[in-house]
């Protein structure tokens, strides 16, 4: 629990209280979010935690009580008896001073942020090495054209790709085993040593084939990392800045990438038969720190109460949380949001410790089919945005495609652009940490969808320019800006989003499909750019995916390419299902946000369309002083 209230006003300690509406937790049609310990009477509340205590065998029975009074009112703190001023001034300091959290927290979320380090070095890696290895390993001639064009530009999407596919169709599905046997930490430490090993693999491989079956095992490790990193960092974090530190996976997965860039322009000059395999090598730097961290963290919670190790859990809370008692009142409060997980679907962890039902569950059970659906659209709606064109190719598109045009100067030219990117991919995710929790993760994104499309297209159109200097500086301003607000947008919201959607019994499968979605259709993007850009030119290929992401009352493309207008129609679905499917998880607990899946996809659109929309036209377009009646109703 946290800094949200979950209460009626005036609920004082001995009051008789009127029976709680019990809330469907499949089909929440008064779309409630209910505190699952407003059901107890006061008494009623004390014999529940002298049971919890007693049957988990913990001790301190009086702090568990303090804690339940806090979990059930958190409003009311100051009310119970017995508090600490140390206590008191924790509790405040919730909401006072959200960031000042203890020391295992912080170096819990580090170790976090270089796993997504590893994630986006990994990435970019091959960004440069694209200049290299193909004449390298014997798919150009001396002069730097193809020996066979059409086997050259597939050959070179499959290798980029062959991460991102291994990952979406093997690695992401590893994660849960590994989680579920190992842990959170374990999980990790497995897909660090599988990058570690295959990224120095890679940098040693004498054949494009030795380079690809690298890259293969590579993408075992970035699925198992991107599945479990964020929910670690969610499982861990309170929900009072839980989307902050969440989406430290983006922000540090951009660091990464900047990283990348930086290996990349650093040692291009090392000689030609070297510095592709640095540049693809170098990524085993930030593993080395991660494996460390790792000694250091707390096994998540969450973890623990799913196998019943409730000291365990304690213990870990202790580390992750200021005061004891906080740890105590979050202990109690997960394992209530739990016993509703178990009532919900009936099955709790023996049934659903089985693969194949909860994977049929993400799709059969109510609340968990809308979390589902929510995840699917938003990481694919990452792809559909058109950044990995510039995270993976945009050395290759600053020379036209053209591996004959690499010269010296030239290649250094693509590589500071690419930095220039990276720089400003980091810099502008920063904005995010502190307006997603107060402004939300769908407004964001419904923000910044629409001036991405608009940048992307206008970025597509310069490449019509001939090769001149006004050619490289408008495309570059463009795609600049394309970066900058993509960043604290679409850049860390699905991520951050996938990994707290899901409930405890199903965060590993759920998150595992939802990483798959996006990894898939990266590794499908990386396959077919190549051959776009050579059947299409730069301008048709990055024009497509300007299409993809643009409203359909933005026309006048029709210039830059005749192949992107038989794509109009997903100009309109990747904006309209996020406003559409996509609730917002705001400043809620993990647990609370059962209640907030629970309401029915219907009710949800019909609630957008005949009353959100509606506000914003009288309150924005015709000036008038209205106030826009909430979805969701607080318990």
């Amino acid at each position: 629990m946290s800094d949200i209230s979950l209460i009626s006003a005036n609920r004082g300690s001995n009051q008789i209280e009127e029976a709680p509406v019990k809330v469907d937790l499949n089909r929440n049609v008064q779309a409630l979010i209910e505190n699952p310990l407003h059901e107890f009477t006061p008494d009623g509340l004390m014999a529940d935690v002298e049971d919890f205590v007693r049957s988990k065998r913990l001790d301190d029975l009086e702090l568990f009580k303090r804690a339940a009074k806090i979990a059930r009112d958190p409003q009311y703190f100051d009310r119970v008896t017995g508090l600490v001023e140390e206590e008191k001034d924790a509790l405040r300091d919730e909401t006072r001073h959200r960031f000042e959290q203890p020391r295992g927290l912080w170096i819990t979320i580090m170790t976090c942020s270089v796993g997504a380090i590893v994630q986006g070095w990994v990435q970019t890696g091959t960004n440069g090495a694209n200049l290299a290895w193909p004449k390298a390993l014997g798919l150009l001639n001396s002069d730097g054209r193809p020996n066979n064009l059409e086997s050259y530009v597939w050959i070179l999407g499959i290798v980029n790709a062959a991460p991102y596919l291994a990952s979406a169709l093997v690695g992401c599905w590893l994660s849960y085993p590994l989680n579920y046997r190992f842990g959170r930490r374990g999980a990790i430490l497995f897909a660090a040593v599988i990058t570690f090993a295959f990224v120095l693999g890679s940098a040693f491989t004498q054949t494009w084939q030795q380079l690809l079956a690298c890259r293969i095992f590579l993408g075992l490790g970035m699925g198992v990392k991107a599945s479990t990193v964020p929910i670690y960092a969610a499982e861990t974090a309170p929900a009072y800045i839980r989307g902050g530190l969440v989406m430290g996976w983006q922000i540090w997965v951009a660091f990464g990438i900047l990283l990348g860039f930086s290996a990349n322009l650093a040692i291009f000059q090392t000689g030609e038969n070297i510095a592709w395999r640095l540049q693809i090598g170098s990524a085993f730097i930030p593993v080395i720190p991660l494996f460390i961290g790792l000694y250091f963290c707390p096994e998540s919670p969450r973890w623990y109460i799913k196998k019943n190790r409730y000291h365990d859990a304690f213990k870990a809370l202790c580390s992750l949380r200021n005061t004891r008692l906080q740890a105590a009142r979050d202990l109690y409060y997960i394992h209530a949001q739990a016993r509703l997980d178990g009532n919900m679907l009936s099955s709790g962890e023996d049934k659903s410790s089985k693969f194949i039902t909860r994977l049929q569950e993400l799709f059969f059970v109510p609340r968990i089919r809308r979390a589902t659906l929510a995840s699917f659209v938003v990481m694919l709606a990452q792809q559909m945005c058109g950044i990995n064109i510039v995270v993976f190719y945009s050395s290759t598109l600053y020379l036209g495609a053209d591996p004959s045009n690499a010269s010296p100067a030239n290649i250094e030219t693509a590589l500071l652009v690419s930095w220039g990117f990276g720089v400003l991919n980091f810099l502008f995710a920063w904005p995010a940490v502190r307006y997603i929790d107060p402004y939300g993760r769908r407004s964001l994104l419904l923000l910044t969808f629409p001036l991405m499309a608009i940048t992307l297209l206008v970025a597509a159109c310069c490449f019509l320019i001939g090769p001149t200097a006004a050619h490289l500086g408008l495309t570059t301003t463009f795609i600049f800006i394309f970066a900058a607000i993509y960043s604290p947008g679409e850049g860390p919201v699905p991520f951050t989003y996938s990994a707290e959607a899901f409930p405890l019994f199903h965060r590993e499968v759920g998150m595992g499909f939802a990483v798959a979605v996006n990894l898939f259709w990266a590794g499908i993007l990386t396959v077919v750019f190549p051959r776009m850009t050579d059947a299409f030119t730069a301008t048709g290929a990055v024009a497509f995916f300007a299409y993809v992401v643009l409203q359909s009352e933005i026309i006048g493309a029709e210039r830059c390419t005749e192949h992107s207008l038989g794509h109009r129609a997903l100009n309109v679905i990747a904006f309209v299902m996020i406003f559409l499917w996509v609730p917002e998880t705001k400043q809620r607990t993990l647990e609370e946000l059962n209640s907030i899946f629970a309401v029915p996809t219907r009710q949800h659109m019909h609630y957008q369309t005949a009353t959100y929309l509606p506000y914003l036209y009288r309150r924005y377009i015709m000036r008038r002083d209205v106030e826009l009646e909430p979805l969701y109703k607080f318990e």
